[in-house]
């Protein structure tokens, strides 16, 4: 038999749930809003020409590790928590000021690390192409008699020495016993 009590305590316990589900429900609406806002003003940005010329600035996902998002380095148990106005501001200013930071810091190295990053490859490549490549194809043209004559060596004399050392070991068996007395 359900008393009466119990039937009010069921109902305010029910109430203060969908009280919760429609609060969390709001906040995951307002939550998003600021994401799109993000999105838009990203996407109202000077470069609308150039924009699906490079829409994927990493198709070779080489930065996968850099997707932090807000949840990924603050969260709150359910045992604890903010007023959610606190945690809505937080959330628009991490996204906001993540940004915005990159963004500036962006603007004053990207082009003078790009200038080396370009100058230090093509050395590199100038390297590799003229100097690296000849030399080891040189070698490889040159050293051809080193090759068979090394190959030879291992075949006559290394290989039956080893080959001889694995048959006299592998029939060595190491048995483990605890010892019970300790």
């Amino acid at each position: 038999m359900t008393t009466a009590v119990d039937q009010a305590e069921t109902q305010l316990n029910s109430v203060e749930m969908e009280d919760e589900r429609s609060k969390d429900k709001r906040q995951a609406e307002e939550l998003m809003e600021v994401k799109v806002d993000v999105q838009s003003e990203d996407l109202n940005s000077t470069h609308r020409d150039t924009r699906p010329l490079i829409h994927d600035r990493d198709p070779k996902r080489i930065n996968k590790s850099l997707k932090v998002t807000f949840e990924d380095v603050i969260a709150e148990p359910p045992s604890v928590r903010s007023f959610d106005k606190v945690w809505l501001w937080s959330h628009a200013l991490f996204e906001v000021s993540r940004l915005w930071c990159y963004r500036f810091i962006s603007l004053l190295l990207a082009v003078p690390v790009s200038l080396v990053a370009g100058l230090l490859f093509a050395v590199l490549s100038c390297l590799h192409i003229w100097l690296i490549m000849p030399c080891v194809q040189l070698l490889l043209i040159n050293m051809h008699w080193v090759q068979t004559v090394w190959g030879s060596i291992l075949n006559i004399l290394i290989s039956p020495v080893f080959t001889s050392i694995a048959k006299c070991c592998s029939r060595i068996t190491i048995y483990l016993a605890k010892d019970e007395d300790r």
